[in-house]
């Protein structure tokens, strides 16, 4: 095999300086990267004993990273066969038991198996084609999607490409008390500049997304979780931490108009102003924290860019799935679920612990359904008329973090103009894709996605009246009110005002404008139409 070849020979046995594991491989035979024999490894692959699904190429870069990181270069002499790097049989028993506790559900398709009640199944992700022209209403035909293989190799690349230019991974870190330096050679001083605003209600996230190259999601979610020193809280490897962030930044489809990865940045921003809400902050636990900020940014994961009656009416088959309920939400956290284990991120936590933060994950997600609105709209309701909200309590706590991550969602309109509308057109733009779709294959349009006859003024009036108003008018009752609140209202009403002007503008005197006949309670239909 080329790349190895004249370096280890056919067996290799060496120590991954990072895991502290013995690794014995067979080669596999020679054969271009591209060819199936570079496919997903059939042989086994041996880690201290234990069977690993692993793919070869990536295997082969993490052993010449090891040695290199070991020996000082790539040319080190060879180790004899029957030398092993491990320490004792102590070391092996650990190792296999910690590879079992954290591997022994994982299957080579990426779900985990049923060992014991209450596992969560993970779904596989990039095994999920997007929504296209090619797939509807053709069962026998899938449309060309980016494979899983390759988007593994772009991650894997990208992933290199910031060891390369990171200062921490190169060992360049300053030791200076309470600074982790995550970011240092990743953005400028501009960059550098916003971030230390980034608890303000006007901070442009557009602008940041281009300060950092479109990176914004990373870039803000280190920054936040250094904030709140939550990586030194939890013990979080900040190699795995990255690694999972850009998990998710990728796996956000970019050319969503609007639910891609800046959305999700937006919305991480959004949550962290809430969560420094005075009724708030003091209340919060590190766990809080931790669940409010990582539910923001994976909220949307692998979004296909139409809503759930698409979904439903296409057949799709996340929708049979998940049984036609919740079907995206449902999605993003058991897509979610699987980039955590992925990385490894939550890997050295007690099981119960990471299983734990995985299901109030999922419960922070689920919430964002935006077919449940009333649901929580009017519990929310009731603990406020009633008094009863007690932050000391686990449930109650968790309850507000379910409701500030629904605000941070559908905050847009509460922005200030220009940011403002900059969301409506994008979100308007995805509505319009989904109604052009539906159209070209006589299925019937859904609410708002109609370009002819849904304008940008009546689309926007239609959600801050139905969902985005009743919401926030019960979040300025709970913040009692805070300056941040009155803010975001004053914004709302202001934004109304000048989206109602300019629907009258757009809207011929004998035409009536796009409406909805329910009240803004009562919107269960409303609720569905958004995507």
């Amino acid at each position: 095999m080329s790349v190895l070849e004249g370096l280890w020979g056919h067996d290799l046995r060496m120590r991954d300086s990072g895991l502290g594991v013995g690794v014995d491989v067979k080669v596999c035979p020679d054969g271009a990267p591209r060819s199936p024999i570079w496919g997903p490894f059939k042989t086994p692959v041996t880690c201290g004993g234990i069977s690993l699904a692993l793919e070869l190429p990536a295997l082969i870069r993490q052993l010449r990273k090891a040695w290199k990181a070991r020996k000082g270069g790539p040319l080190a002499p060879e180790r004899s066969q029957g030398d092993t790097w491990l320490e004792s049989e102590e070391e092996v028993v650990e190792l296999r038991r910690d590879i079992e506790n954290n591997s022994a559900h994982l299957e080579a398709d990426g779900r985990l198996t049923t060992g014991h009640a209450g596992v969560l199944l993970v779904e596989r992700r990039g095994s999920y084609p997007l929504i296209d022209l090619r797939i509807l209403k053709n069962s026998g035909q899938q449309g060309e999607v980016e494979t899983s293989t390759k988007r593994k190799v772009k991650r894997l690349l990208s992933f290199q490409r910031y060891c390369h230019a990171s200062r921490l991974l190169r060992g360049l870190v300053p030791h200076t008390p309470g600074s982790l330096h995550l970011l240092d050679d990743d953005y400028l001083g501009q960059a550098v500049h916003m971030l230390s605003k980034v608890d303000t209600w006007n901070f442009d996230i557009f602008l940041f997304d281009r300060l950092t190259n479109g990176n914004s999601l990373v870039t803000l979610m280190c920054h936040l979780l250094n904030v709140y020193d939550l990586i030194h809280y939890f013990q979080l490897d900040m190699v795995k931490l990255h690694r999972f962030l850009g998990i998710v930044q990728e796996d956000y489809h970019s050319q969503n108009p609007f639910h891609n990865a800046l959305h999700a940045a937006d919305v991480a921003q959004a949550m962290y102003c809430y969560l420094k809400e005075p009724k708030l902050a003091e209340q919060l636990s590190p766990l809080d924290v931790f669940l409010g900020l990582m539910a923001a940014a994976a909220h949307d994961v692998d979004h296909p860019g139409v809503n759930q009656p698409f979904l439903i009416k296409t057949r799709h088959h996340l929708a049979s799935l998940y049984q036609n309920t919740s079907v995206l939400e449902s999605h993003h956290w058991r897509s979610t679920v699987g980039m955590l284990r992925e990385s490894g991120l939550l890997s050295h936590l007690p099981a119960e612990v990471s299983q734990d933060i995985e299901q109030q994950l999922g419960s922070l997600i689920l919430a964002t359904d935006i077919t449940r609105q009333n649901e929580f709209l009017l519990t929310f309701r009731e603990h406020l008329d009633n008094q009863d909200l007690d932050l000391e309590l686990a449930s109650h706590r968790h309850f507000i973090l379910q409701i500030a991550l629904k605000c941070a969602d559908v905050c847009n309109p509460c922005r200030e103009w220009e940011l403002s509308r900059q969301w409506s057109e994008r979100v308007c733009e995805e509505f319009y894709r989904q109604g052009d779709l539906e159209r070209k294959f006589d299925l019937e349009i859904s609410p708002l996605c109609n370009q002819q006859a849904d304008t940008v003024p009546a689309v926007q009036m239609s959600f801050i009246s139905y969902i985005v108003e009743p919401l926030f008018v019960e979040w300025h009752r709970f913040t009692e009110p805070s300056p941040l609140s009155q803010t975001m209202m004053g914004h709302l009403y202001k934004n109304k005002a000048t989206w109602s002007s300019l629907r009258c503008a757009h809207t011929p005197s004998d035409t009536q404008p796009h409406s909805h006949a329910e009240e803004p309670e009562g919107g269960d239909d409303e609720g569905d139409s958004i995507p």
